[in-house]
């Protein structure tokens, strides 16, 4: 059952963003969040960007694309208001029934978390992580950063600003190779963070 169901998706993604297209889909269209779900209390579009708003939450919330996807690379801008909060933008993750978390892969996004791999939900740890001397040489705080996420079969490399932070080999065969891209607001005290120029495009497996 599982190989059917995946194996639609994929048809699904490949049909909507063919794998010879030069140029990368526009996941966001800079005006409303069409073609995104979530509990839209706490998300809005502002100046070209997606916003996350938090007034204070005792729960992750998580505004995902209703489309699925599994071989590509995702770009996109991020500012994080508060240096002290955490975010965070899931890839071949799927929500949760009866939750307010989704159980997937995490490019990490936060103090001491920046470019770092996460397993949200499932495992429930770091995967992968860079040299925090890296990231203190090439973030820009309270600026826009440029994320990339890159997942071609079990491989998957984030980098910030141009800059590799993480080249990881899935070991377990059975985990997911597609699901939802979602942005996250991460539970704690009130903070902001925004989001812009989000593109996909799809890759051919190693």
């Amino acid at each position: 059952m599982k190989i059917t169901q995946w194996g639609i998706v994929s048809l699904v993604c490949c049909a909507a963003f063919p794998l010879f297209a030069a140029e990368p889909q526009a996941l966001f269209n800079g005006k409303d969040l069409s073609g995104w779900e979530g509990k839209l209390d706490y998300w809005s579009v502002k100046e070209d960007a997606i916003v996350g708003t938090s007034p204070g939450l005792k729960e992750n919330y998580f505004l995902a694309t209703k489309e699925e996807y599994g071989d590509f690379e995702l770009r996109f801008e991020i500012k994080l208001h508060d240096s002290g909060a955490n975010s965070g933008v899931q890839f071949r993750s799927q929500r949760i029934p009866g939750s307010t978390e989704m159980i997937g892969y995490q490019a990490d996004i936060g103090q001491g978390y920046w470019g770092a791999l996460y397993d949200e939900s499932r495992r429930r740890k770091i995967l992968a992580a860079p040299d925090p001397e890296l990231i203190k040489k090439t973030l820009k705080p309270g600026d826009w950063n440029e994320y990339v996420v890159r997942a071609v079969g079990k491989h998957i490399t984030l980098s910030i600003n141009g800059v590799n932070t993480v080249d990881y080999l899935e070991p377990d065969d059975e985990i997911a190779r597609t699901g939802h891209i979602a942005l996250q607001v991460h539970s704690g005290g009130p903070f902001q963070v925004e989001f812009r120029k989000l593109t996909l495009k799809p890759l051919t497996a190693e």
